[in-house]
């Protein structure tokens, strides 16, 4: 049934690719010996540990305000957390003033662009780019500018450069990436906040992926620039780190000035974020460092088997790998999603195409996929490849 009427921007935008892949398995039974291999998204599936569901559930139980709304832009003590633990990390001068807690890091993003961009304006999207951040840019009416990656999924600031325009208000960064995984270098990262810079645009950097960066120490300096906050936003989740998913705990670290125009957002669409997912943030950030360094250790594991197990299968070449990813090309004739609806049925193993992740125009995704391996043990990674290994191109 056609809906009338509808906002033609939102009609614009594409089905949410989880739940259209999610869909795939309508019908199809996946027998116990031979179970389904789900690494078509990236988020933990164990809860949190138990320190911190004890303190979750101590305030729920004990805590009458964590029931009620709390302050719009977040628990001061978690955003001045948040912000010492980013001074320690990467230096520089970061204040909780400067700090707004949102519903999750996709919240995060769709409140920055708010305060940036509006109908007709651009914003320049890497590609292979987050699915998420081209939507809430269709719904916003704002144009999603491709930018494509360059030799290991590395995006050029040179060739960003040349598509700035007197409408682009933003370029958009995900490092460690999604989808592929590419953990950037922080000269590339300091090339393209000098551009921002010196262009009068605004370098948003999503780092939800940061905890599980295979570098050791900060993946930039941005902070320690005296001004940062006139051009650099910083984006986080609590998600991945702390197994906080179905709490909706994120983060956008800005200038005061923007904070301020970030809280009217966020009092018209939330009011404030969970209380008790922040409680859990914060005791997180407090006391599981070292839970946190395992939790890291074994991803690192999983990306090392990945890349070993690519590297074996005949016919798969690996485009990017880190983090929850690897970003991969195919050896099927067939086009990608036709190819990926193909390995649900005869591989039981469910990921996502990479036309999910690209402009139409862009044919590439066709031949491309995305595995979100963070899911899987290595046990597990070694049955994936066993799998895909017996599949027909």
């Amino acid at each position: 049934m056609t809906l009338h009427p509808l906002n033609p921007a939102l009609a614009r935008t594409f089905v949410p690719p989880v739940m259209e892949a999610r869909r795939w398995l309508d019908g199809i039974t996946f027998p116990p010996e031979r179970p389904l291999i789900n690494v078509s998204q990236a988020a933990p599936v164990d809860p949190p540990p138990e320190g911190l569901r004890r303190a979750v559930a101590e305030a729920a139980l004990n805590d009458p305000a964590a029931h009620l709304y709390g302050p719009v832009l977040g628990m001061g003590a978690l955003r001045d957390e948040l912000a010492a633990q980013l001074a320690g990390l990467y230096g520089g001068e970061i204040s909780g003033a400067q700090v707004a807690i949102t519903q999750g890091c996709n919240q995060a993003f769709c409140a920055t662009l708010a305060t940036l961009a509006g109908p007709g304006d651009e914003v320049i999207v890497p590609t292979p780019w987050y699915f998420n951040h081209k939507m809430w840019l269709d719904m916003a009416s704002v144009k999603a500018v491709p930018l494509p990656a360059g030799p290991g999924l590395i995006p050029e600031p040179e060739r960003a450069a040349g598509l700035i325009t007197e409408r682009t208000r933003a370029i958009v960064l995900i490092s460690p990436n999604n989808p592929g995984g590419a953990e950037y270098p922080a000269e590339v990262v300091r090339a393209f906040y000098t551009l921002c810079r010196d262009r009068g645009i605004a370098l948003i950097v999503d780092e939800t992926y940061r905890d599980f960066d295979g570098r050791d120490g900060a993946a930039h300096d941005l902070f320690q620039e005296p001004d940062w906050d006139r051009t650099f936003i910083h984006l986080y989740s609590f998600s991945k780190a702390y197994r906080l998913t179905g709490h909706r705990v994120g983060a956008l670290v800005t200038s005061r000035a923007r904070i301020a125009e970030v809280e009217k957002f966020l009092d018209t669409v939330a009011i404030c974020p969970n209380q008790l997912g922040q409680i859990g943030a914060l005791w997180g950030m407090q006391n599981l460092a070292q839970w946190v360094a395992g939790e890291r250790a074994e991803i690192l594991a999983r990306r090392a088997a990945m890349v070993a197990g690519l590297k074996r299968l005949e016919g798969w070449t690996t485009l990017g790998c880190g983090a929850y990813f690897a970003y991969v090309a195919h050896p099927s004739a067939e086009p990608a999603p036709v190819f990926a609806r193909r390995l649900v049925r005869e591989a039981g193993v469910l990921l996502l195409p990479g036309t999910m992740f690209m402009p139409d125009e862009d044919v590439s995704g066709q031949r491309q996929c995305r595995i979100a391996f963070a899911n899987v043990d290595t046990a597990g990674i070694a049955e994936l490849m066993a799998r895909l290994a017996q599949l027909t191109p």
